[in-house]
C-alpha cells in the first residue's frame, strides 16, 4: 500500500517537472535556430520547431489531463511511461539538433551545440529522476544521433568528444540513481509524516470525545448517586423522629426497611453497573469459548421474562433454533438479557421477539420491539453510558442508561458484532452476530441454592471502624466466630489472645481491599498467613471502580466482592470458599 503511494508521489512529481521542461524548450530551442540560421536551412529549422512545440504543446495537456482526473493505482503506471515516451522523443528531437550542428570546422557553432546538449542532458537529472527510464531513454535519445556522427566522421576532435560523451552519460545515469533514491526517501518520510500527523489528530479528536463522555458520565454517575443517598437520608430521619416519639411501631419499621431496601437495590444496581463497565474497560474479564446451544438460551430467556411481559401487557415471542453458535455462554446470556430489558423497558405496546437467521458462517441473534423507535442521528449515542433518550427526568424504573454500554463493551470483548435498526415509531431491531459451531454443546449451569447453617472461623480486616462493627455483628448472628480488626496487625494480636485462651482455628480470610497507611487486601491476607504458617481462602471486599485497581485486586487469584455487599452475597462468598464452591463469586461472567 506504501508502495503505492510512493510510485504514485513519484510520477506526480515527474509530470510537475514537465513544465519546467516546457519553458526550456520553448526558450532554448528558439535561441539554437537562431544561432544555426546561417548554416543549416530555414526549412529544417521551421521544420524542427515545429515539432518541438508540437510536442510540448502534447506534454502540457497531457500533464493538465493527468492533474485533473481521478487517478486508479493501475493507471499510475501508464501515466510514467507516456511520460518516459515523451521525454525519448525530446531528446531525439534535439539530438537531431546535435546531427546538424556536428560542425568541427566551425568552432563557435560547434562549441554552442556541445553546451546546448550538455546542459540539455545535465538538466534532465533533477527532471527526470523521479521515473529513471524516463531519463535513461532522453539521454539516449539525445546522444545517440551526434554519437553517430562522431564515429562516422572520425578526427582526433570526434574521439575526444565521444570521450566526452561517455564520460557525461555515466555522471548522470550515476547521479539519477542517487537522485531516484533520495526521492523515495523523502517521500516516504513524508508519506510516514502525513500518516503520523492523521493518528495524532485521531488520538486527539479520540481523546477530546472521551474528555467530554467523561464529563456527562460523571455528571449523570453523580445525580444518579446522590438520589438514592438523599432518599436514605430522610429515612434515617423519618426513622429518628418516630424513635423520638416512642417505640417505632412495627408495621412503620417494616414500611421504612421495605423503602430503604429498594433505595439501596437502586443504588446497588448503579454501582454494580459502573463496576461492570469498570472491570471490562480493566480487562480482568475473561472470555470462556464454548459450544452454546440456541435452544437451551433462548428456552432459559423465555422463563426469565415470561413474568415482565406479562406485568406489562406485551407479547413475548421466541422462536425456537437448534443452531449452534460458539461464544462465551454467560457472557452471551447477558448481552442478550440486556438488550431484551432494554426491548420491554421502551416498549408500551405491541411486543417482543427473539429470533436469529444464518449469515454464512454466522448467526445473527435479533430482538425486535414495537417501541417508539431511535431516531437515525441519536442511534450511535445510546450505547454510551447514562445516555436514556426516552428518559429525559431519570425515572429509575426505566433503568440507569448503562445495559447498551455494558452490552456494547461485552460484544467488543466477544467479537460478536452489533447491528441497530429503528425505525421512529414502528420499534427497533438490536442483532447479535455470533460465529456459527458445529461441535455439541455445553448445558448452560443452573443456578443452585448455596447450603445453608454454615458456620465458620473468619479473620475480618476493615479500617473502616463503623463497617467493621457492622459486619462483626452480622457474622457473628450468622453464628460464625470471627476475629476482627482494622488491621492485619491488630487482627494477629486479637488472634494469639483467643489461641491463648483456647483452640482458635481459621477457616477463612476477609479484608477489605483499601486499608490505613498505604496496606492493601493483598498485603493483610500475606501477613495474616504468614501468621498461621498456613494459606487460608480469603475474600477480598473493594468499592473501587477504577480500572487499575480492579487489575490490582484481581491479579491476587481471591474472590472478590464488590462494595455494597448484602448478607446473601457475603454468605454466599462464605459458602464457596470454605465449602469448595467451584463458582468464583467474581468470575466476570
Amino acid at each position: 500500500m506504501q508502495e503505492d503511494k510512493i510510485r504514485a508521489a513519484l510520477v506526480e512529481l515527474l509530470y510537475r517537472n514537465s513544465y519546467g521542461v516546457v519553458v526550456a524548450n520553448i526558450l532554448i530551442s528558439l535561441a539554437a535556430a537562431y544561432v544555426l540560421r546561417s548554416t543549416v536551412s530555414a526549412s529544417w529549422l521551421i521544420g524542427w520547431l515545429s515539432a518541438v512545440y508540437l510536442l510540448t504543446a502534447t506534454r502540457v495537456l497531457a500533464a493538465r489531463r493527468f492533474f485533473s482526473r481521478d487517478r486508479e493505482p493501475g493507471s499510475v503506471l501508464r501515466w510514467a511511461w507516456l511520460a518516459a515516451a515523451f521525454s525519448c522523443v525530446s531528446g531525439l528531437l534535439w539530438g537531431m539538433l546535435g546531427w546538424v550542428g556536428f560542425l568541427p570546422q566551425e568552432p563557435v557553432l560547434f562549441s554552442f551545440t556541445v553546451i546546448v546538449l550538455t546542459g540539455l542532458i545535465c538538466g534532465t537529472v533533477p527532471s527526470l529522476s523521479a521515473f529513471p527510464p524516463a531519463l535513461v531513454g532522453s539521454i539516449i535519445a539525445t546522444v545517440l544521433p551526434i554519437t553517430v556522427r562522431s564515429i562516422t566522421n572520425g578526427g582526433d576532435i570526434s574521439g575526444a568528444y565521444l570521450s566526452l560523451l561517455a564520460g557525461l552519460v555515466t555522471i548522470n545515469f550515476y547521479y539519477c540513481r542517487t537522485t531516484y533514491r533520495m526521492l523515495r526517501e523523502s517521500i516516504r518520510l513524508r508519506l510516514e509524516n502525513v500518516e503520523l500527523v492523521g493518528h495524532l489528530e485521531e488520538e486527539r479528536d479520540r481523546a477530546q470525545a472521551a474528555d467530554r463522555a467523561k464529563t456527562r458520565f460523571l455528571a449523570a454517575a453523580s445525580h444518579d448517586l446522590r438520589q438514592p443517598i438523599h432518599a436514605l437520608s430522610l429515612l434515617i430521619a423519618t426513622l429518628a423522629a418516630l424513635g423520638h416519639r416512642g417505640a417505632v411501631q412495627s408495621g412503620d419499621a417494616r414500611d421504612l426497611a421495605g423503602k430503604a431496601k429498594s433505595i439501596v437495590g437502586n443504588l446497588s444496581a448503579l454501582l454494580n453497573g459502573l463496576l461492570d463497565i469498570s472491570r471490562l474497560d480493566a480487562g480482568v474479564v475473561t472470555v470462556a469459548r464454548e459450544t452454546v446451544n440456541l435452544s437451551q438460551l433462548f428456552d432459559h430467556l423465555s422463563n426469565e421474562f415470561a413474568s415482565v411481559a406479562k406485568d406489562r401487557g406485551l407479547d413475548w415471542r421466541v422462536v425456537e433454533s437448534s443452531l449452534k453458535v460458539d461464544s462465551d455462554p454467560m457472557m452471551l446470556k447477558r448481552v442478550l438479557g440486556n438488550l431484551l430489558s432494554n426491548a420491554f423497558r421502551y416498549t408500551g405496546s405491541g411486543g417482543v421477539l427473539l429470533g436469529c437467521r444464518r449469515r454464512g458462517a454466522a448467526v445473527e441473534i435479533q430482538i425486535w420491539d414495537t417501541g417508539a423507535g431511535i431516531p437515525a442521528d441519536q442511534q450511535a449515542m445510546v450505547f454510551e453510558e447514562f445516555v436514556q433518550l426516552q428518559n429525559p427526568a431519570r425515572d429509575r424504573t426505566l433503568g440507569l442508561g448503562l445495559g447498551l454500554a455494558i452490552v456494547r463493551r461485552t460484544a467488543l470483548l466477544l467479537q460478536h458484532p452489533l447491528k441497530l435498526v429503528s425505525v421512529t415509531g414502528r420499534g427497533s431491531m438490536f442483532s447479535v452476530m455470533v460465529p456459527q459451531a458445529s461441535a455439541v454443546a455445553t448445558p448452560l449451569p443452573d443456578n443452585k441454592a448455596s447450603p445453608a447453617g454454615i458456620a465458620v472461623s473468619i479473620m475480618v480486616v476493615e479500617d473502616e471502624g463503623d463497617v467493621l462493627d457492622t459486619m462483626v455483628q452480622l457474622l457473628t448472628l450468622q453464628g460464625h466466630r470471627v476475629y476482627g480488626g482494622r488491621s492485619a496487625a491488630e487482627v494477629q494480636q486479637i488472634h494469639a489472645a483467643a489461641m491463648v485462651a483456647g483452640d482458635a482455628p481459621v477457616d477463612l480470610i476477609i479484608a477489605d481491599y483499601r486499608l490505613g497507611d498505604g496496606a492493601t487486601g493483598l498485603d493483610a491476607i500475606e501477613a495474616l498467613c504468614a501468621h498461621l504458617g498456613r494459606a487460608v481462602p480469603a475474600v477480598i471486599v473493594t468499592g473501587d471502580t477504577s480500572p487499575s485497581r480492579i487489575r490490582e485486586a484481581t491479579a491476587g487469584g481471591h474472590r472478590i466482592l464488590h462494595k455494597p455487599v448484602t448478607g446473601e452475597e457475603l454468605h454466599e462468598a462464605i459458602v464457596a470458599a470454605c465449602v469448595g464452591g467451584k463458582e468464583s463469586i467474581d468470575s466476570g461472567r
